[in-house]
């Protein structure tokens, strides 16, 4: 084989083997922007939260974790986010630079092609020229030989047109999996912020539920205290009022006692006066008509209440023997109609 074909041989291998790393590559990279994505988040609080490091080339970024606060969780799906696009930005940097690496060794080894091809034209020419000063068996050697490198060209140009074939449907192949590899990262993404959303929607709801409960409960706690507070309030005043009622109770039967034991006093130890009842009436008008009677006649008359009715008594006399006589005298007159009179020793009530 001439250096020609292997040269040609070479830019075919150099072809297909960029356009194999460059699939490898963009393979490569969507794997790894899956992985990021699938990543599961850890259980972290706001205060054990540490800032996400810097990613360097080559390398993809350690996402961090989600956090309880939304806040927090909306600012970390942002760096996410953020992250996720410098991912891609390097890994379309890096196909764009093999792109170009292919591309440059596309042209070179079609500006290759192109000299050998010129050169053989060269070639053919002078020996076309030449041919008739040839003899006819260099001649039919020369055609062999022109023969066999047509063949090679031809293979040569095979092999670079499928080379050529399988790098543009590699090529259109990276472009299909990167537009599928974006859509289903922003599919993804609007997935994961409209969860977000529900999610910071129903913590709202659930935090206005406590908030609310709580409330409730406050309220409930204050009317159950106020109601106690008012029970025991008005138990106060009740056992207030019955100790002040129980006391009034005990100094009126203390009055009560005492007067009766003046009363009794008096009627044993003090200055008595002996009278003659004469009538015990059941009313004033009663004891009005009976006072008249006795009083027509010449009598003192004197009158007092009693829980039984009006007492009508005739005196005093200062002793029981002067009293006993007027007793009988009014008992032994028929016109006053009075026998059952009788004498009592009587202590006025302004002495008792």
């Amino acid at each position: 084989m001439s250096m020609n074909n292997k040269q040609r041989w070479m830019g075919g291998v150099v072809l297909l083997g960029g356009g194999v790393l460059l699939a490898a590559l963009l393979l490569k990279g969507n794997e790894e922007i899956k992985q990021v994505e699938v990543q599961p988040p850890a259980s972290t609080s706001p205060k054990t939260q540490t800032k996400p490091k810097q990613a360097t080339e080559g390398q993809m970024v350690q996402l961090q974790p989600l956090a309880v606060d939304v806040e927090t969780e909306k600012r970390l799906l942002e760096e996410q986010r953020r992250s996720r696009e410098k991912a891609v930005a390097e890994q379309e940097a890096r196909a764009a630079e093999f792109l170009a690496m292919q591309q440059q060794a596309e042209a070179d080894a079609a500006r290759k092609a192109a000299a050998e091809y010129a050169a053989i034209n060269a070639r053919r020419t002078a020996a076309q020229e030449s041919s008739d000063n040839i003899p006819p068996e260099l001649v039919g050697e020369a055609k062999a030989k022109n023969q066999q490198t047509n063949v090679a060209n031809k293979t040569t140009d095979t092999s670079k047109i499928d080379a050529d074939k399988k790098a543009a449907e590699a090529k259109r192949q990276a472009e299909a999996d990167k537009k599928a590899a974006e859509a289903k990262r922003q599919a993804e993404a609007d997935k994961k912020a409209t969860e977000a959303k529900r999610q910071a929607e129903a913590d709202k709801k659930a935090a206005e539920a406590k908030r609310q409960a709580e409330a409730d409960k406050k309220a409930a706690e204050a009317k159950r205290q106020a109601e106690a507070d008012k029970k025991a309030a008005e138990a106060k005043h009740k056992a207030e009022a019955d100790k002040k009622t129980s006391e009034a109770k005990r100094k009126a039967e203390a009055d009560k006692k005492a007067e009766a034991e003046k009363a009794r006093e008096l009627l044993e130890n003090g200055d008595k006066k002996w009278m003659v009842q004469v009538a015990l009436a059941a009313n004033q008008a009663n004891a009005d008509a009976v006072v008249s009677k006795l009083r027509a006649k010449g009598y003192k008359v004197t009158t007092s209440q009693t829980s039984k009715g009006i007492r009508i008594m005739v005196g005093p006399a200062k002793d029981r023997d002067t009293a006993d006589a007027a007793r009988k005298k009014i008992t032994s007159d028929s016109s006053l109609n009075m026998k059952s009179a009788w004498v009592i020793d009587w202590v006025p009530l302004d002495q008792r």
